[in-house]
């Protein structure tokens, strides 16, 4: 079978909004939903860390993901974050989700057990041979504690066309060229870190799943689209205006800087469910000062 690549451009890494008795308001994330759409968001990625999902119970899981299905309507594609550290769970877990409506699912490489590069190559064989639906990769080693290499990525990539791209968020430059350049060509790289956007577009990328566009939506959407065009003069300015964000929305742990960012512009309450809390009031007030100079 052959697989389209849908997912370019700005996608959103989309939050899962609670109200103060800590269940998920849905009210909160209609409205998030139809502001990303409406602000130029061209994919949206459901069930990531962003959307605190190891919080999440199953049944709420599938409440969140028919939920934005319906919201979106088929008029944006819609990713959906399905991974353990368990490849026999994560393989029941893509066989058994009910997902029409879904346009592929994103996977990252197995946390806390730290396994070898060739477990890693074997735990996505797996999930290949499991899905179907296109796979995206998802590789973050600041979560998951190792890096999976550029050879690795190629390996899967070569080897099972169903397995349609990556979202890279080593933070390493030179592993995403070499994936670029070797890519076969149904492969993409799409960026995982939202300050590395605009260079790994410049580099052959096709985009980005993003914690910012949560937020500022309509501004990082004209980073990402002025990037793709080749206007990267003009995107550089809009990238000036959006570092000062980068930095502060991460320091005291995702997605709890986005989140004060929202509740400020009142977009949802500022509540996470444990072990993530609200930023300290001093970072909130960094956070929200550091927002005023980007008037979206």
């Amino acid at each position: 079978m052959n697989y389209s690549y849908p997912f370019k451009g700005l996608g959103v890494a989309l939050v899962t909004p609670f109200m103060t008795d800590g269940q998920i308001d849905f009210d909160s994330l209609s409205n998030i939903v139809e502001n990303l759409i409406a602000g130029g968001v061209d994919f949206l990625c459901v069930l990531g860390t962003t959307a605190e999902t190891p919080t999440l119970d199953e049944d709420e899981r599938l409440q969140v993901t028919r939920f934005v299905i319906k919201q979106v309507a088929g008029r944006i594609p819609i990713m959906v974050g399905c991974s353990s550290n368990c490849t026999a769970t994560a393989v029941r877990q893509i066989r058994n989700f009910q997902i029409d409506g879904v346009d592929g699912i994103l996977s990252a490489v197995p946390f806390y057990n730290k396994p070898s590069q060739e477990g890693v190559y074997r735990h996505f064989a797996e999930i290949a041979k499991a899905s179907e639906k296109p796979i995206i990769m998802y590789n973050v080693p600041s979560r998951t504690g190792i890096n999976m290499t550029a050879q690795t990525t190629l390996r899967i990539a070569r080897e099972f066309r169903n397995v349609i791209g990556i979202k890279e968020a080593s933070g390493k430059m030179d592993q995403i060229k070499e994936i670029i350049a070797g890519a076969p060509n149904h492969f993409r790289v799409i960026s995982g870190d939202d300050s590395l956007a605009m260079e790994t577009i410049h580099e052959g990328g096709v985009g980005v799943i993003s914690v910012i566009g949560n937020a500022v939506p309509k501004t990082f959407a004209d980073l990402i689209h002025l990037s793709q065009e080749g206007r990267f003069a003009e995107a550089g300015t809009v990238q000036k205006k959006l570092e000062p964000l980068y930095g502060l929305l991460f320091k005291e742990g995702n997605p709890s800087g986005i989140k004060a960012l929202m509740a400020s512009r009142g977009m949802l309450e500022n509540v996470l469910r444990l072990p993530m809390v609200p930023v300290s009031k001093e970072l909130e007030v960094e956070i929200t000062d550091s927002f005023t100079k980007i008037k979206e």
